[in-house]
């Protein structure tokens, strides 16, 4: 009887790609695979992994395109990984295709930060984990240590975030930290929110006619985070943040989908951000017909190709807010 119960499970998340079960074990259906680093045949682009804190096994994959040259230093985009805070990594397949392209598209060096997840790392231990990878990164710029690739080939007046799904949750949070908090020696020019986990008490646009998958995004915003106040909580709802006009960068560009329901939070975040006071340049792309995190499943699609073209410019447009 005491197997059976151990077998129960207490948080079915199926849909999303995990469950979890009474005697505490953690079932993730999808999002396990890695790959190795790897020089990628196809664009050159070289990666490697960092460990960046040993107590806690924060690490992060590397990459930087063909042959860079010292002497003309590149943007940096520092990734955070979607998947709902609890299955994928900075090490799938999905990433290190999607980045491999990024990189070699943008021509610039990339940080794929592996925070630890949810639910054995509950929020905002996510949070604590990309802050600190942040710093990490911005303290390559001020002293003679470190990582070889970021001291030679990063120009740290042009780092950029990024994230797709809670990744882009993450990637605005960080940006909020930047804001009030700064960083030595490294300038936040934007922000780039792909598909972001938003949400909010009230439903909003699609989320009004989608009454399972509203409740699904507010079932899994208290499950990964149990201390959080609420579905409102600023970190969820960021333009009820009081502090929301303080983002760390003067540009932004948030990439929803048609068919995502997320997609009119996207689209919130745009509005309000204008309105807040922030003063920078916010834009938004969509893709028509597409549904959420489509450019991981099907990269080689037109509108997956129109949006890795659309980041890479927005990384290296002149005249950068």
């Amino acid at each position: 009887m005491a197997s059976n119960a151990a077998e129960e499970v207490v948080s079915d998340f199926t849909l999303l790609g995990f469950r979890v079960y009474r005697d505490g074990r953690v079932e993730r259906l999808m999002g396990t695979d890695i790959v190795p680093p790897s020089t990628n045949p196809e664009t050159g682009v070289q990666s490697k992994d960092v460990v960046i804190d040993p107590e806690t096994g924060l690490s992060a994959r590397l990459y930087i395109p063909k042959t860079p040259n010292p002497d003309h230093k590149l943007p940096l985009l520092v990734y955070f990984h979607g998947g709902g805070f609890c299955i994928e990594s900075a090490f799938s397949p999905t990433y290190q295709t999607y980045l491999n392209s990024l990189a070699a598209k943008a021509n610039a060096v990339v940080v794929s930060v592996d925070f630890r997840r949810a639910p054995e790392h509950p929020l905002p231990i996510p949070y604590d984990d990309s802050w600190a990878a942040v710093k990490w990164v911005a303290s390559h710029s001020t002293t003679s240590g470190g990582d070889v690739w970021l001291k030679d080939y990063v120009d740290f007046d042009r780092v950029f975030f990024s994230g797709d799904s809670s990744g882009g949750n993450i990637a605005h949070n960080m940006s909020i930290r930047v804001g009030l908090e700064g960083l030595d020696g490294m300038k936040l020019v934007g922000t780039v929110l792909v598909h972001p986990y938003f949400g909010g008490k009230d439903p909003i646009g699609a989320e009004c006619n989608n009454i399972f998958g509203k409740e699904l995004s507010h079932k899994l915003w208290l499950f990964v985070y149990p201390s959080s106040s609420g579905h409102d909580d600023p970190l969820f709802n960021p333009v009820l943040d009081p502090k929301f006009s303080s983002l760390g960068c003067k540009k932004v560009l948030v990439c929803v989908a048609e068919q995502d329901m997320l997609k009119d939070r996207g689209w919130y975040y745009k509005e309000e951000l204008e309105k807040s006071g922030w003063g920078g340049v916010v834009e938004v792309m969509e893709a028509v017909g597409e549904n959420h995190v489509f450019h991981l499943f099907n990269p080689t699609c037109d509108q997956a190709v129109a949006m890795l073209e659309r980041v890479a410019y927005f990384m290296n447009e002149e005249g950068k807010a």
